[in-house]
């Protein structure tokens, strides 16, 4: 028997569309038997307030 695809086009552009769906985060992809199974997002939100509490500005606690 020949060799099992792993992948098929409907699969990458899945991933591809989670790729550009998420700003931050992790994508993790299971394969079983030697086959995608799964695919896990798991995003992360940041916020930064490095620029509003600069000491020079009179910011801080």
């Amino acid at each position: 028997m020949g060799e099992r695809k792993i992948v098929n086009d409907a699969i990458i552009k899945d991933i591809v569309d989670m790729v550009h769906g998420i700003e931050l985060g992790t994508i993790t992809i299971s394969v079983y038997d030697s086959r995608i199974v799964q695919v896990d997002i798991t995003t992360t939100q940041k916020k930064r307030f490095d620029d509003v509490w600069l000491l020079e500005n009179g910011g801080g606690i």
